[in-house]
């Protein structure tokens, strides 16, 4: 349909300017994955390859309430978790137990305290009593800077704070106790590699 105005002229709307798309980084670094994306797949190849028997544990939900829009179809309306979740990963590497949390923090000066709850620390501690290995790993996602955190480390910092004291463990901190581990390519992350600094072969 033409549109004009009152003197007979043919209204033509002004053009857009072309929107330029983004141009996609596909560089090593910014894949776009959360750092559990980069443990499954790093887990798998550890199973594929007689490494080490890791998984992600599953959390247990209570569903209350489901529809169904089709015969083929389920929508949970509504679900509760059952108990809090303990620690994201565990498993057996050499004969020992490991078990541990991954965490994301977009701070770059430290890692916040915040992040952890008291009931991952009560059962952390309780693995490392049970002769398991106990840890995190912490990824910085803007300076893409991957560490592994002995428990020992992560409870006295706990300790610290619970006294009063500083809220997150600074990088520095982590520099110096810690291990530090790069990304790689098959497995994306060789976690396992970096615990043997650790003193665990």
């Amino acid at each position: 349909m033409a549109i004009r105005y009152p003197g007979g002229r043919k209204y033509t709307p002004a053009e857009k300017p072309a929107v330029k798309s983004a141009k996609k980084d596909y560089s090593f670094s910014n894949r776009g994955k959360t750092l559990e994306d980069e443990l499954d797949e790093s887990n798998a190849y550890y199973l594929a390859n007689g490494i080490a028997v890791i998984h992600k544990k599953p959390v247990p939900v209570q569903i209350v309430k489901v529809d169904y829009p089709s015969r083929s179809a389920a929508v949970i309306r509504e679900a509760y978790f059952k108990t809090p979740s303990t620690t994201d990963y565990n498993g057996i590497y050499h004969g020992h137990h490991i078990d541990f949390d991954a965490k994301e923090t977009g701070v770059s000066s430290s890692f916040p305290l915040k992040n952890i709850h008291e009931h991952q620390i009560e059962h952390m501690r309780s693995v490392t009593d049970q002769g398991g290995i106990a840890f995190l790993i912490v990824k910085f996602t803007k300076t893409e800077r991957y560490f592994i955190v002995p428990f020992d480390l992560v409870d006295r910092a706990w300790k610290r704070m619970m006294d009063g004291g500083r809220k997150s463990i600074p990088v520095a901190e982590l520099e110096e106790e810690a291990v530090e581990f790069n990304a790689g390519f098959r497995p994306r992350l060789d976690y396992l590699g970096a615990i043997a600094k650790l003193g665990i072969s």
